[in-house]
């Protein structure tokens, strides 16, 4: 059931990949990096398979994949400076942003500073959400970007070779999907699914109808 709804965003980054090239990663990674659901975890390996291929150069698609996601985070977080709270609290449903995620926000970057800009950026669900707080917390502009750019960077080269391995054994799974080649929907499904229902599951109060 899932599939249905995975599948044609798949075969979108697929093909957007294929066609444009590190464009096309830039771009899309840009949108994740926009609190936007495009998975990272499908666009990467989709680049690294390309590179196994010999279409795509790892160091370049990994380069694209992390300026795409200092762009996307750019605007998220001036939302945060300039919005705020008030901001978050009347939309962030629209951009699947949580109270509950900025309130983690601020843990982590009362416990480990700025360094948490850093640390976030290489981890899955959270990336995408990290740029607004950022701005509402009033991160130094700079260190915000570089510790984006260069935690995305390892982000996307980590992603890239998870890429290129599963091309590598691309033919072990082909016959095991109908539609979309394995390496990318074993990558990215689940995760992309769990995010989804990260993002979309009400909060505690507003079961209760708060």
């Amino acid at each position: 059931m899932l599939h249905q709804y995975i599948d044609p965003i798949l075969e979108m980054i697929k093909n957007g990949v294929e066609s444009w090239g590190y464009m096309g990663v830039l771009l899309m990674m840009a949108i994740e990096s926009a609190n936007i659901p495009l998975p990272s975890e499908a666009i990467m390996p989709t680049a690294g398979i390309l590179v196994q291929q010999g279409k795509m150069d790892i160091h370049l698609a990994a380069l694209a994949g992390a300026l795409g996601c200092l762009i996307g985070s750019i605007p998220s977080y001036f939302l945060g400076l300039w919005g705020g709270r008030p901001f978050l609290e009347k939309y962030g449903k629209f951009f699947l942003l949580k109270s509950k995620e900025l309130e983690l926000a601020d843990k982590w970057v009362s416990k480990y500073g700025d360094v948490t800009f850093f640390i976030c950026r290489m981890l899955p669900v959270v990336r995408t959400f990290i740029s607004f707080p950022a701005g509402v917390l009033r991160a130094h502009f700079l260190i915000f970007c570089i510790f984006t750019f260069v935690g995305s960077l390892i982000w996307c080269y980590f992603l890239t070779w998870v890429g290129i391995k599963f091309g590598e054994n691309m033919e072990v799974f082909r016959d095991l999907w109908h539609k979309f080649d394995i390496a990318i929907v074993l990558v990215c499904v689940l995760g992309f699914g769990f995010y989804l229902w990260h993002h979309l599951k009400p909060e505690h109060g507003e079961k209760n109808g708060a």
